[in-house]
């Protein structure tokens, strides 16, 4: 089995990433004790990993390059934003924990579409966030292996994700 749209893929990989001097960071590893399943075509994962493993075979390795324009788009100025404090204001929470810097805040915009924005910079009562996808902007190279191919059920699909071995668990 090959992959393709609609068929469950398990993988591992490393990704790499050059850094402001231009030497490759390994920033990420999945292993072969948990490799990622996702469903190709429906995966989340940028358009150009999908692209570049379309049509292989376990077993098969690859080593690619997705552009920032393929992967998480360029890095935006306008993403970052300052917003007041007060939005960040609520019962269940102790605003001085989540507002500390590098902190990543699930937030929703004015469209209703959830975002991740990490806290920049912190003043008296503006909260500076930055919106970009950590890895936009960036070239990322990945190096991996495909571990299996199989056909997803109709269920999976129709959810939108893996249920079973490395998938999701209904309970």
């Amino acid at each position: 089995m090959k992959v393709e749209k609609n068929n469950v893929v398990a993988l591992i990989y490393s990704l790499s990433i050059p850094d402001a001097e231009g030497e490759v960071d390994v920033v990420e590893v999945v292993s072969e004790d948990d490799p990622m399943y996702f469903i190709q075509g429906i995966s989340g994962l940028p358009e150009g990993f999908e692209s570049q493993i379309e049509g292989l075979s376990a077993g098969d390795t690859f080593e690619f390059t997705v552009t920032a324009e393929e992967g998480y788009g360029e890095y935006d100025e306008e993403a970052v934003v300052e917003l007041p404090k007060a939005v960040f204001q609520t019962d269940d929470v102790n605003q001085d924990e989540l507002l500390q810097i590098g902190n990543i805040i699930p937030m929703t915009n004015e469209d209703g579409e959830r975002m991740h924005g990490q806290v920049v910079e912190i003043k008296d009562d503006i909260v500076l966030m930055n919106f970009n996808h950590p890895l936009a902007g960036k070239e990322m190279f990945f190096s991996g292996q495909i571990i299996s191919v199989r056909p997803a059920t109709a269920e999976e699909i129709s959810h939108g994700h893996v249920h079973g071995t490395g998938g999701v668990h209904h309970h």
